[in-house]
């Protein structure tokens, strides 16, 4: 329950995992950091691995700045976390102490031309801090420790009937949000195509069947992610090992196409595969990416006046009202919690998430009660 007096002991360290050359993560003893003006500290509950937190420890921050080192010898990663406020910064009235809350990583700087427009996780000062930017597990210290702090615009309140680690799945259902948002929204009725059923593609499932798109097609390549796919509500699955998946589209659409396409699955060839699957005039967001550059026919994506959009992270207010949908059940996000670890058990969630052990899909890291 929130309270407006500080009911939390808070110590003076705490524990968090730190990153030092590719894929070394030791257990140290860090300073609990103070939050600062429009900032509070929020005790972490529980913190999902991402993917690309797999990749930020074997390679290092995908936004550097320039000069700087691909390795922080101090840096902590994590970035999917929720947790609770424990103390507030100066003028912070947001937020109570006590609160429950998930946490967008990208806070803009608030000045640049991306960050006025609301791109915020697109901001033109990515990575300098004195400038006001801040991502959470990127340029600055994430959450595989007991505290972290945020700004008051990266957080959203967490229902009281929502479980630590079902909270940790807002941001991603969020990034599934920002996905279709940014290819204009959904329209009731309108035919969807996801393109693998990762973390996200199996939310992006769940966020277009709760804002009415219809069918919903989900395509893949494991039984399993598949099923939890029709469980979140997908239409029809398509096994790409089994039959051509945009064939596959066609048959289901009778020729039509779809309108957009949601692309989760960093395949070589699946803009090629998802530019032939909507019609004339459709529309296609790439929320995955694939590891090498890959060809494109681009001839064919002008001759048909197809859009193409690209996201990073969850933008805008799209965390904000997938977190609303989840807190009325419109989709059972918890279904890709597969698996949970203890604080100290970090570099096996991590090995889990990474090698897919028992087909793990979201690992979570979950606090000791206090």
């Amino acid at each position: 329950m929130a309270s407006t007096t500080n009911a939390f002991t808070i110590p003076k360290t705490m524990k968090a995992w730190v990153l030092g050359g590719p894929d070394e993560l030791s257990l140290v003893e860090k300073p609990v950091p103070e939050p600062g003006r429009a900032e509070v500290l929020v005790r972490i509950d529980a913190i999902a691995v991402c993917a690309t937190d797999i990749e930020i420890i074997k390679h290092g921050l995908p936004a550097i700045i320039d000069g700087g080192s691909p390795f922080n010898k101090n840096f902590t990663p994590g970035h999917e976390y929720m947790g609770t406020v424990v103390k507030l910064g100066p003028t912070v009235d947001e937020y109570e102490i006590g609160d429950r809350v998930a946490v967008e990583v990208h806070a803009g700087c608030g000045r640049c031309l991306r960050c006025r427009e609301g791109m915020y996780t697109s901001c033109l000062n990515y990575g300098y801090r004195e400038k006001g930017h801040r991502a959470n597990g990127f340029s600055t210290d994430g959450g595989f420790a007991e505290y972290a702090i945020n700004s008051v615009n990266t957080m959203v309140h967490v229902p009281d009937d929502m479980s630590d680690e079902e909270a940790t799945l807002i941001v991603t259902s969020g990034t599934a949000m920002y996905g279709l948002d940014v290819m204009g929204g959904i329209i009731a009725g309108e035919p969807v195509v996801v393109l693998g059923p990762g973390p996200i593609g199996l939310m992006g499932v769940g966020v277009a069947k709760a804002l009415g798109a219809s069918p919903v097609i989900l395509t893949g390549t494991r039984e399993r992610r598949l099923e939890m796919g029709k469980r979140l509500g997908a239409d029809h699955v398509i096994d790409v090992t089994k039959e051509d998946a945009v064939e596959a589209v066609q048959r289901i659409t009778r020729g039509k196409g779809v309108h957009y396409v949601l692309e989760c699955s960093g395949a070589p060839n699946a803009l090629n595969e998802a530019a032939r699957m909507v019609n004339r005039g459709g529309r296609i967001c790439l929320a995955a990416f694939p590891a090498e550059p890959v060809p494109v026919d681009l001839a064919y994506l002008v001759r048909n006046n197809i859009y193409v959009f690209g996201i990073r992270g969850e933008g805008k207010s799209a965390t904000h009202r997938a977190a609303a949908l989840m807190a009325q059940k419109r989709f059972d996000a918890k279904l890709i919690h597969t698996h949970t670890f203890g604080l100290a058990e970090v570099p096996t969630a991590i090995k889990y998430a990474r090698e897919r052990i028992e087909d793990a899909i979201k690992v979570v890291v979950k606090m000791p009660s206090t």
